[in-house]
Formats: structure tokens, sequence, C-alpha cells
């Protein structure tokens, strides 16, 4: 929280400031003036003031604290957005740097996957929790003043009942203290039920057509209600129990301004302790406000702090894969990540619009030219499993093309994805020219390779930006990247052309439109390296062999001459004999193992 608090000082500090005003200055000075108006009725102020001057200064003191309100709102907006920005921006960095092609996952006593709609639960709620618990302490602080002031001037006037107000501040204490292990439990029960089902919605709006052909509606729909009803249980208990405490807190509060006014009343007839109209108006204003504000704030405030631990293990074990009983360097690493400080970029209120980061181009350099990769004894087993690779070893040259098939379930998307770095080598090593490759998801990238899975993803966008995702493009060269992926006689077909609108996931474009229009995202890149996951399986033959005829004549300037001799290189996972005719070297896996390598002549029909 202390670095969250510390990512915009300025604003931060400004944002306390007006609040602790709020909450600390302004509640004071009101008990002051009905004190003096009080005083100034029975003739007994010491200034000689008439009442009519006290109305004055409270009119006055109200309207100053509706500025100060508005003020405070607007600089608080800004506030909570940064912070659950950063949060939310952290978290969507370290799920980035996880494995592309693994699942979400949570690993501790029992390994569960975490799907898109769970993962939603998380950045909606919890970065709320969290900001909502940060400002509060500002308010808190301001509550605090407030309430020191008002207790020092309380005992002043009588310091035997002034006491009394600490008791309910103890019981609300001991109530808290007993309450926080079931306020943590039934929190973290509720955020688990609401994730479930905000992801199993996530997964019938995926398969609706699915559902409807299986005539599984009523099924889907009963499961749907038994969670749901499981969720309402738990946030009830969730929401009872901080009602119960609110509800404690409340009944406390009234019972000790009972008690305390009855003091003051038995006070004010004694002669010993007798207290003026202006100091029992002032004891009985600053006793509610310090009751049923101060101190049952303080209560839910210590309330939302134990809520807050619990967003926070939920963003950590999501950003780090780990539970959050695993206490492990890897997730004391993404605690710190979580709430590092990094640049945002929104406009401000006041219609300034910061200039964005540059999209890095991808630039060919002597390091990004491929004239061998090389593979060898490449091992992956996926978690609490049997199935994926191991020890595969091959070869490349530069300019060749390499098809790896074989039956379903053999490992051939594995070995792109192991080699790609979107799932971890757990054994095995990668040469790029002789030169060993650290981090494969971090080398493998524009300009020395791009990658296109079974089923390409689009967003929601232009089908331009689709294709350049920011980069910078002359028109030319992006119709000779429309041409070689054989995409240019749709292009013109479509009314709108390249500003096209894709839908969600490119769901209005067909699938050989949407399997080319990933290939032209790839090829405007120019890489060295283009690694095809079946790229032609929805296809017809025609547009498949009109497609590999133009990428394997295709070449483009080399980085010492400037000439166009050099050629990609192509490794793609195909069952087309077309592909596998073309191909340089075929590579038959089966059972995440290599079976035959060779030529399309010399491997026999049984073994293709």
């Amino acid at each position: 929280m202390w670095r969250l608090i510390r990512y915009t000082p300025k604003l931060a500090l400004i944002d306390a400031g007006l609040w602790m005003l709020i909450a600390g200055f302004f509640p004071v000075i009101p008990g002051v003036i009905i004190r003096g108006f009080f005083n100034a009725l029975t003739d007994s102020t010491p200034l000689g003031l008439s009442p009519f001057v006290f109305v004055v200064l409270f009119v006055v003191v109200s309207f100053s604290e509706i500025i100060t309100l508005f003020v405070g709102q607007w600089v608080r907006t800004q506030y909570r957005f940064s912070l659950r920005s950063l949060l939310r921006h952290n978290l969507l960095t370290g799920l980035f740097q996880q494995p592309g092609a693994q699942p979400l996952s949570i690993v501790g006593r029992k390994w569960r996957t975490v799907s898109p709609g769970e993962a939603m639960a998380y950045f909606r709620d919890d970065p709320q929790v969290i900001e909502q618990a940060i400002v509060k302490t500002a308010d808190f602080t301001g509550q605090g003043l407030f309430l020191l002031g008002a207790i020092a001037l309380m005992i002043s006037i009588n310091a035997r009942i002034t006491f009394l107000v600490f008791l309910p501040l103890v019981a609300i204490a001991a109530a808290v203290q007993q309450s926080q292990r079931y306020i943590k439990r039934y929190r973290r029960a509720s955020r688990q039920a609401t994730q479930a089902v905000t992801g199993f919605l996530n997964e019938i709006f995926a398969s609706v057509q699915i559902l409807k052909a299986a005539g599984a509606e009523a099924d889907v729909l009963n499961h749907l209600r038994s969670i749901n009803e499981r969720r309402g249980q738990l946030m009830l208990k969730d929401q009872l129990l901080t009602a119960a405490l609110a509800s404690i807190f409340e009944n406390l509060n009234n019972l000790g301004i009972g008690l305390i006014l009855l003091l003051a009343a038995t006070a004010r007839g004694s002669s010993a302790s007798s207290l003026a109209l202006g100091d029992f108006a002032l004891f009985a204003y600053y006793l509610t406000t310090i009751v049923n504000t101060s101190f049952r704030s303080l209560g839910l405030y210590l309330a939302l702090l134990k809520q807050t631990e619990v967003s926070f293990d939920r963003l950590i074990t999501l950003h780090s894969g780990l539970a959050a009983t695993e206490r492990s360097e890897r997730q004391s690493t993404s605690a710190l990540a979580l709430v590092a400080h990094e640049p945002l970029y929104f406009a401000s209120l006041m219609g300034h619009q910061p200039p964005l980061p540059s999209v890095e181009q991808p630039r060919h350099d002597g390091q990004s030219c491929l004239q061998e990769l090389a593979v060898v004894d490449l091992t992956y087993r996926y978690p609490n499993s049997e199935r994926g690779i191991e020890a595969i070893s091959f070869s490349m040259q530069q300019g060749s093309l390499v098809a790896i098939t074989g039956p379903i379930g053999s490992g051939k998307t594995t070995l792109l994805r192991v080699l790609l770095g979107l799932l971890p080598r757990q054994a095995g090593d990668i040469y790029w020219n002789s030169q060993r490759v650290e981090d494969p998801a971090e080398f493998f990238k524009p300009p020395r390779s791009a990658y296109t899975p079974q089923v390409p993803q689009l967003f929601s966008d232009t089908l331009q930006n689709n294709i350049l995702l920011g980069l910078n493009r002359p028109g030319a060269a992006l119709h000779e990247t429309l041409y070689l992926s054989v995409f240019e006689q749709d292009v013109a077909a479509m009314p709108a052309g390249l500003a096209t609108l894709v839908g969600s996931k490119g769901m209005r474009l067909s699938g050989g439109q949407l399997q080319r229009a990933a290939t032209a995202r790839m090829v405007a890149r120019q890489p060295e390296l283009l690694v095809f996951d079946d790229l032609s399986s929805a296809l017809d033959i025609e547009t498949e062999q009109k497609l590999w005829a133009r990428l394997l004549a295709r070449r483009f300037p080399t980085v010492q001459s400037g000439t166009t001799n050099n050629q990609p290189t192509y490794l793609v996972v195909s069952h087309r004999p077309g592909v596998l005719r073309r191909a340089d070297l075929i590579i038959v896996l089966q059972k995440g193992k290599v079976k035959a390598v060779g030529a399309f002549d010399e491997l026999s029909s049984a073994v293709l």
C-alpha cells in the first residue's frame, strides 16, 4: 500500500490534505461555533459576540466545506483511477510474462486453471478494494486528527465524561480482532464464487451454438443456477458479517451516547461540575460525531484492511501463478512487480492527452539474419500429464521449408510453442547461428520470427490495424503484403476495404480469410523465420497453392547490401500433400517423439 501511495506523490498529498481537512478540520469547527452560539444566548460568551455572528460563521464554514468537498472529490477521482489503473496494468504485464500457450493457472496445494472469465473478476473487484483502503487511510487520518482535537477540548471541559468515549472504541477493536479471520474467509470464498460464475458465463457465451446443437441448454442453465445460488449464499455470509459488525458498532455507539449524555446531565445539575449550556451543546455534538462516525469508521476501516489482504493475495496469486500459501522468491517478486511504478497514459480532466510511447519497429541487423537454426533434445511435459514432447532434435538452413507432420496428439503444436518460448522448455537447447538462445520467448519475435497458431486471434478493430498492430508501413508495402498472403481480392471486395471492422475475434471473416489476415500480419513484419501451425487448413487447394508459390518466391532486402536476395525460412505444421511435397525436410512425430526425418520422396506412404 505504501508503494502504491508513493506512485503519484503530489496527487496523494493533495488528496490526503483535502480529505484530512474534510474529515479532521471541518467537523471540529461547527462544535466550537455551536458552543459560542449557545453561550451567546445566555450572555456568557467571553468575546461578547451576538448569536447572529455565529450563524454567519456557521454558514461560511458550511460553504467552505462544500467547496472543499467538490475539489476533494475531483482530485480523488483522478487519484483512485491512477491506483486502479496501475494495479491492472501491472497485473496484465505479469500475465503477459507467463508462458503464452499455457492456460492461466494457480499452483499450490492443488493445481488448477483460471478461465478468462474468472480472471476478469480479479481485474474488476480486487483493485477497487485496494484503492478504497488507500484513500480511506487519508479519511481515517483526518478523523484521527478530529478525534484528538475534539477529545482534548472535551477533556478541558470534563475529563471524567470524556474518558467514557473510549469504551465503545475498546469494544469495537475487540470485535474486529475476533472476527478478522471470518472476514478474510468469507471475502475470499465470495470472490472465488463470483469468479466461478463469471468464468462459466464466459464459457457459455463462447459456446452458444454448440450448446444449442447438443440440446444442453437446460443442463447448462441448471448448473449456472446452482453455482449462482452458492455464490449468493457466500455473498450473503460476507455481507451479513459486514452488516452485523456495522450494527454492533452502531448499537454500541447509541449505548455509549445515552450513557455519556446521562452523565453530562447529572454533572450539569451538580454545582461541583456544572456545564454551561454551550459546553453541553458542544459535548452532544462531538459525542454524536465521534461515536457515530469516528469509532464506526475505525471498525469498518480495520475490516477493510483485512479484506485488502485478501485482494492482494488474490492478485499476487494470479500474477505469479502461485497460491497465496506458497512462500517463494517468485511470489515475492510478483508482489513487488504488482505495485511497481510504471508510466500510464490517459487524458486528464482538462482534455490533455500525453503522447503515447512509440511502437518498437522491427529492424533487421546482423544478429537477426538467420543462417542456421538448430534444436537439440527439446523436451516438455504438460503439468499432471504424460503428454508433450521428448528429445526432439533437428536443424534447418536459411531459405528452407521444414514441415512437421504426424497424427493428432503427436506433439506438433507443442513443439512449435516450446521452440518459440510460448511453453517453458524443461530440457534441451536452441541455437540461432550457433549461438545458444537463452530466452526463446524474448528472442523469437520480429524481425527474427513471426508465428500464427491454428486458430488466429484478431482484435475487434479494423482489418488494417489487425495487420499492422502499430507498424509503420507505407501503402505500397501494405498492398504487397496483401498480395503475398493472397488477400488482395478479398479486401478489394469489402465495402470498407482495409477499414473493415472484423468483429470480435475476427468473427466477420471466414476461416480462410482469418488465416490469410494472420499471414499478412506475419509478412508485414518481414521476419527471418515464419512459423505456421496448419496455415492452410481452411483454404481450398487453388488458394493454398497460390499462397505458397508467392511466399516461397518472396525476397526482402538484406542488411548488408540492401539488395533483395534474402529468402525467409519456413517452419510449418501441415498434413497437406502439396505442402509436404514442397518441403525440403519433413519431420514426422508420433507420441511426442521423432518417428522419421527426410524428404517427401524418401519417406514411405506408411510413414506419412
